[in-house]
């Protein structure tokens, strides 16, 4: 049938190459954009464009910001600059500034070591992490990496690297996610939290 269709079957092979796009939900996607009236979809390119054009990675935290601005995460005076949270992207970041309980800044790798997929140290922003340290008096750097095996090779990776500048270095808590039961948790979870058990 798409054979018939050579601009619809332009778009799916387009939105094809989206990551990240769930393969099922490709034709949904095509749909809604097919159902969108012409303004929208011009207001939609516009927008892209806009962000494409004004926003760029901060020298030092490698967070978004916009081009004609200062960082807001890293200029505020409100926040504890010797306290440093590493994540492997600004959508982790966004995800700990929801919970408004942290006060310090970021350093976002833009993703994590993962040799299967061609991805070293080199390829991250490990190196500027450690300019970071280096040149700044900090106190603590917490690596807060999602609980893959790639996440723990990166969290120790960049562990060792920092062992010879003194500085802490600490990692999120693992264990029983709130409001949960221990039938329903997978063994190396509970594992965790039996091994970081901590008083009560």
């Amino acid at each position: 049938m798409l054979h018939d269709l050579p601009s619809l079957a332009q778009l799916l092979q387009r939105l094809q190459q989206v990551p990240y796009l769930a393969s099922k939900n490709i034709y949904r996607v095509a749909e809604h954009f097919l159902h969108m009236d012409e303004r929208e979809i011009e207001h939609f390119c516009a927008l892209l464009l806009q962000a494409k054009s004004k926003l760029v990675r901060c020298d030092v935290c490698f967070c978004w910001r916009e081009k004609d601005r200062s960082c807001s995460l890293c200029s505020s005076i409100k926040r504890d600059q010797r306290l440093v949270c590493v994540v492997e992207t600004w959508q982790e970041l966004l995800a700990i500034e929801k919970t408004g309980g942290y006060q310090g800044v970021y350093h976002v790798l833009g993703g994590v070591i993962c040799p299967l997929d061609g991805v070293g140290p080199e390829d991250l922003t490990i190196k500027a992490l450690i300019g970071r340290v280096v040149n700044k008096e900090l106190k603590e750097v917490i690596l807060a990496f999602n609980q893959t095996p790639e996440g723990e090779a990166t969290a120790a990776y960049i562990a060792s690297q920092l062992k010879p500048s003194g500085v802490l270095v600490s990692c999120l808590a693992r264990g029983v996610p709130v409001g949960s039961s221990l039938e329903s948790i997978d063994r190396v979870t509970v594992y965790k939290a039996l091994c970081e058990r901590r008083p009560f």
